[in-house]
C-alpha cells in the first residue's frame, strides 16, 4: 500500500513540475507579447493612457496563452466543452488582467506615480502576482479533466479523496470498489 501510494505521489509530482515547466514557457512568450506590447503603446499610440495600454497587451498576451496552453501545457486536460473552457480561461484572465492593471493605475492615480518607466514596472509586478494566480487557475478550474487515459495517473484523484466507511483507495491491496470484483482478486466484503 505504501508502496503503491509512494509511487502515485511520485508521479503527480512528476507531472506537475512538468506542467509547471511549460506553463512556465508559454507564460515566459505571453510576458515578452504583453510588456513588448504595452511598451511599445505606452511610449507611442497611448502614451497618456498607461492602464490601457497595459490592457490591451495583457488581452493579446491572454489570447496566446490559451491557446498555448490549451494545445500544449494542458493537452490531456482540455475538458469537452471548449465554449465552457474558454470563458473559464478569459474570467480567470480577466482577473490576472485586473491585477496587472489595477497595480499599474494604482500606482498613477493612487501614488501620484508618472514615471512611466515605474507604471512599467508596476504592471510587471502585478503580471508576477496574477501569473500564480492563474497557474493554479487553470489547473484546476479550467484545464481539470482527469488523465483518466495515462495509467499511471488513472485514479490521481483517490490520492486526495476521502474514502467512506475506512474503504481503502483503488489499486490498492485489499481495496473494495469496481476492481474487486476482478478474478483473482480478494473481496474482503
Amino acid at each position: 500500500m505504501t508502496n503503491s501510494l509512494a509511487d502515485r505521489a511520485r508521479g503527480l509530482v512528476s507531472l506537475f513540475w512538468r506542467e509547471v515547466a511549460k506553463f512556465g514557457a508559454v507564460g515566459g512568450v505571453a510576458f515578452v507579447i504583453d510588456n513588448g506590447l504595452t511598451y511599445y503603446l505606452m511610449h507611442g499610440p497611448m502614451s497618456d493612457s498607461e492602464a490601457k495600454a497595459r490592457f490591451v497587451g495583457a488581452t493579446v498576451a491572454t489570447i496566446f496563452s490559451w491557446i498555448a496552453n490549451r494545445f500544449w501545457t494542458f493537452r490531456h486536460r482540455r475538458q469537452e466543452n471548449v465554449l465552457r473552457e474558454f470563458a473559464m480561461f478569459v474570467l480567470i484572465n480577466g482577473i490576472g488582467i485586473g491585477i496587472s492593471t489595477g497595480l499599474t493605475a494604482l500606482a498613477k492615480y493612487g501614488m501620484g506615480i508618472t514615471d512611466k518607466n515605474m507604471l512599467f514596472l508596476a504592471g510587471v509586478v502585478g503580471i508576477l502576482v496574477a501569473t500564480v494566480v492563474r497557474f493554479f487557475a487553470y489547473r484546476f478550474l479550467v484545464f481539470n479533466k482527469e488523465l483518466d487515459d495515462e495509467p499511471e495517473f488513472s485514479h490521481d484523484h483517490e490520492i486526495i479523496e476521502r474514502h467512506p466507511h475506512g474503504q481503502e483507495p483503488l489499486g490498492v491491496p485489499g481495496q473494495r470498489g469496481r476492481d474487486a470484483d476482478t478474478p483473482g482478486s480478494a473481496d474482503p466484503r
